[in-house]
């Protein structure tokens, strides 16, 4: 595992042996290469707690573990956490500190503890990613679609001021592999920022750094991640960034239940055949609640202007409802409810807004424009679990990874575009680099599951696109991205009437288990083009995929149980569907599958393909 030579050349192997950590503490820094299967990725690059200081190596040690722990909700039900670890002792010119380097099969992490007072010595967490200059990149671009392919070659003279880098960033390696580049655990680490990338021109090499902006003794950085994968899919089920997180700190999870939530946002102004119209009042928060009872759906979210003005502790409700009502109706119906606050209105604090929530008997809050403040956004994770509250992220959050092992009532993040956000809508090749790049960061909220696409395509919404017809997508690739984009909390955004007209499609949705996955794979995937995901419930499985293109997509079932017959519901488009001109065309049919059956999901372009397996 390791292995001591002369220069203080050290190694660390992951448990399988492909993956090696190879350092070298020449000339007074410490710089790292990362060799998989005999193949560097990553070469010649420094690591820094205190950058620009000489650092000598002291002494190391080596720990083995092997375990398996239980998440309280997830993409798995239990997550086998397998590593070794190199404890490194260093010496920075008197100041001392400990690097710890762990090595998974799927990829490596680093991170620093300084124990002594950082008043005048600067601590920064420094990290340079030697990459070929043949390897591209992508990354989130916020609202945006995400950037790249962008050569690394290219980098010392491209614009980054216009092509602003963020993490997780996304690496396809020029031999075939796939790494993601992203930190964890920055809960557990006070006085870090958000990890910022940018590419050092004067040393022609990839670095992230971040300054520790406190003057608190006991500093422990968070953990910088390298995720390395054969397939670019197994990226967004790579388990590395939750192994390295700390673990839960709420003693009593029993409340924190994941699920799906209607959303009255983006049905404002949408009429129903029976001349309804919906709007912020009690009849139409009824009849969210009516059919969130009758489908079994857990939670209803009140989005914004339910109240007028905000004081500590309180806020004047809207005369356009009665709030009170609605919370007794929807207790009677045994429905929860989320509800929104803007910072916006008022920064007075969170330590009497979550009592004020719970006091209403919310089961949550969805948070929006706190921005990417690390300290305030910790504490209102921390304080919105002290009340037993639910807590979902709005418009660009700090993408605090692995969180949700550690405060699982931190149920998902905006951290993407959400589908027609500032009333824009997004592609179907957005949502592929949404669900490939922006997704490895977490659970993330992107509100898909849009039924009515003729509907608002036409503008039949008060909040609909600003540029009629500009939402290309259809019916059942809604329903399959349901499932595809992982989250604790999948907020459907359409209105109750829509649903109910594609019962037979909306059962793919009903009967998903949000958030409480035994097994996650991801069958299929290429960026830009398609992704086919599957996740199992005790013995049930769902698959969701899209396809940009179109095309046929082959779906071996060789996770099935060998011996078993099972049913197979697919939805599906039909020859009609287009999703431009037709997008709510679609078919549903039944059949039967066993173990090594290969589906092929025949998908026109910008659409999906659904499929429910059941013994």
């Amino acid at each position: 595992m390791l292995s001591c030579s002369s220069g203080n050349k050290l190694e660390l192997a992951s448990p399988n042996g492909l993956l090696t950590i190879k350092l070298n503490n020449s000339e007074n820094k410490l710089k790292y290469n990362l060799v998989e299967n005999g193949s560097e990725i990553i070469s010649n690059s420094e690591i820094s707690i205190l950058q620009n200081v000489a650092v000598k190596v002291l002494e190391t040690k080596i720990n083995q573990v092997n375990n398996t722990w239980e998440t309280v909700w997830g993409q798995f039900s239990e997550i086998k956490n397998n590593y070794n670890e190199l404890e490194v002792s260093l010496d920075y010119e008197g100041t001392p500190a400990t690097l710890y380097i762990r090595s998974y099969n799927s990829g490596v992490a680093f991170r620093f503890k300084l124990d002594k007072s950082t008043k005048d010595l600067k601590p920064s967490y420094y990290i340079q990613y030697g990459l070929s200059s043949n390897d591209h990149i992508f990354s989130p671009a916020g609202e945006g679609q995400p950037i790249g392919p962008l050569l690394i070659g290219d980098l010392a003279s491209t614009d980054l001021k216009k092509h602003k880098l963020k993490m997780p960033l996304l690496v396809e390696n020029h031999q075939n592999k796939y790494l993601s580049l992203l930190e964890s655990d920055l809960v557990s680490a006070p006085g870090f920022g958000v990890m910022k990338l940018y590419f050092d021109k004067e040393s022609n090499v990839l670095t992230s750094n971040n300054k520790f902006t406190s003057t608190e003794n006991n500093i422990l950085t968070p953990w910088r991640l390298i995720l390395v994968e054969n397939h670019i899919g197994d990226l967004l089920t790579n388990t590395v960034p939750l192994n390295v997180a700390a673990a839960n700190k709420i003693e009593d999870t029993s409340w924190i239940k994941p699920g799906k939530t209607l959303w009255d946002w983006r049905v404002h102004g949408y009429t129903a055949k029976d001349g309804f119209t919906y709007g912020i009042d009690n009849e139409s928060y009824y009849r969210f609640i009516d059919f969130a009872a009758e489908n079994d759906i857990e939670y209803f979210l009140i989005d914004d202007a339910w109240y007028t003005h905000v004081e500590p502790g309180k806020m004047t409700l809207s005369e356009k409802l009665d709030l009170d009502k609605v919370i007794a109706y929807a207790k009677e119906k045994d429905v929860e409810l989320l509800l929104y606050y803007d910072r916006r209105q008022g920064d007075y604090g969170d330590d009497a807004l979550f009592p004020y929530y719970k006091s209403l008997n919310m089961k949550g809050i969805k948070y929006g424009f706190m921005g990417t403040k690390v300290d305030f956004t910790r504490d209102a994770i921390r304080k919105s679990a002290e009340s037993n509250l639910l807590i979902d992220f709005h418009d660009a959050p700090v993408p605090f990874t692995g969180v949700s092992r550690t405060y699982p009532n931190a149920i998902t993040r905006e951290f993407c575009h959400a589908q027609q956000d500032s009333r824009r809508a997004f592609t179907p090749k957005t949502f592929i680099r949404m669900a490939l790049i922006n997704a490895l960061q977490g659970p993330l909220d992107m509100n898909n599951g849009i039924f009515d696409v003729t509907g608002v395509n036409a503008g039949k919404r008060e909040k609909g696109p600003r540029k009629l017809n500009s939402l290309e997508t259809t019916s059942v690739a809604e329903a399959a991205r349901t499932l595809i984009v992982f989250s604790g909390l999948v907020c459907i955004p359409d209105a109750p009437e829509a649903y109910t007209e594609k019962s037979d499609l909306f059962e793919f949705i009903k009967e998903m288990p949000v958030g409480k996955w035994d097994e996650s794979k991801v069958l299929h995937a290429k960026m830009d083009t398609y992704i086919s995901t599957a996740r199992r419930s005790g013995d049930q499985w769902f698959i969701g995929s899209v396809h940009v293109e179109g095309g046929t997509l082959e779906i071996p079932l060789d996770f099935l149980e060998e011996g078993k017959t099972y049913t197979v519901t697919y939805y599906e488009d039909t020859k009609e569907t287009n999703s431009k001109t037709n997008p709510e065309a679609y078919q549903v049919r039944t059949s039967t599958v066993k173990k090594g059956d290969v589906i092929k999901a025949n998908i026109v372009a910008g659409s999906g393909h659904c499929m429910w397996i059941r013994p």
